[in-house]
């Protein structure tokens, strides 16, 4: 799934075109897991290939739309902003590896749980990385999810290797692009295009070592294929739109929506075991996202008032 890092706003005020305009992003990262599940017998590297390759077009068409391909081609000549790009572009492609892996693996709770600590790990960062105060409320919910952890780590044995790795990735993700000096659909764009020669060079590999199932006779394969275009770009260009239109705080407390319908999916569609010890790590999570969410909640009604 790829919830990026919130844009910067130009009004400090929801409107309802921008939260149905998030909403409908989280919604469809919140159905994305199905889509995955379709695509569990292709490798996940293949997969991500072809998110790369049928997003370009994509996002090379919004921008057209918009009349933003001018920020694109100053980009691509910058060295600096293509270093970063690289680097985010790496995140965001191990951070979708890993989520398709889970998915089609039957750890899809797993990822459910790495995307509700990704807020709390956000704060973290903030406070490690930039020296940003952590209030007390913050440092409560970040408490609680330490705890969750180590209890699903006490349980199994070993730590929560999928979920933190979606949580490192995509922390890491979100905090690197809020540094890149460009737009968020000019930004996608340009990962992918970074991209682009490694995929296109592995689906090259595939085909002469007569592997992959694109063009292979499978018509299913190949529309599931192409569409990840849409389904990978579609939803993030939506989500700008929509972060643009909206208060920081209305957005921190929506991004639950898209791990919360991960989380039935895997419980209720996929029948991924959910043990008890799993519901108390859960709670935990949970109970750290109220924490967390109570002072945002608070402020809004203050500035109501």
């Amino acid at each position: 799934m790829s919830d990026p890092a919130p844009v910067p706003v130009t009004r400090n005020e929801d409107s309802l075109s921008g939260f149905l305009f998030a909403l409908t992003a989280y919604l469809l990262w919140g159905f994305l897991p199905l889509y995955m599940k379709a695509l569990a017998h292709i490798p996940p590297v293949e997969v991500i290939a072809h998110r790369v390759v049928w997003s370009v077009p994509v996002a090379l068409a919004v921008l057209w739309v918009l009349g933003r391909t001018g920020d694109l081609r100053s980009a691509v000549r910058n060295p600096r902003m293509l270093a970063m790009g690289a680097v985010t572009a790496a995140l965001i492609s191990v951070n979708w590896g890993i989520y398709v892996w889970a998915i089609g693996s039957g750890h899809a709770l797993d990822a459910a749980l790495g995307y509700y600590i990704n807020p709390l790990f956000s704060i973290f960062l903030g406070a490690v990385l930039l020296r940003e105060r952590i209030g007390r409320w913050q440092g409560a919910a970040i408490a609680l999810a330490v705890i969750a952890v180590a209890v699903l780590t006490w349980d199994a044995g070993r730590l929560p290797v999928v979920a933190l790795a979606l949580t490192l990735t995509w922390g890491f993700y979100a905090f690197l692009k809020k540094w890149l000096p460009i737009g968020p659909n000019q930004g996608f764009a340009l990962e992918v295009l970074i991209l682009l020669p490694l995929a296109l060079g592995y689906m090259l590999w595939l085909w002469g070592a007569g592997g992959g199932h694109f063009l292979q006779g499978v018509a299913w394969d190949n529309a599931l294929l192409i569409g990840c275009g849409i389904v990978t770009a579609g939803p993030l260009m939506i989500y700008a739109n929509g972060a643009k239109r909206l208060r920081l705080s209305t957005i921190a407390i929506m991004q639950y929506i898209a791990p919360t319908m991960i989380f039935l999916t895997a419980v209720f569609v996929f029948d991924e075991p959910f043990s008890g010890v799993k519901l108390a790590a859960f709670g935990l999570i949970w109970g750290a996202l109220v924490v967390y969410s109570l002072p945002l909640v608070s402020a809004r009604f203050r500035d109501q008032v």
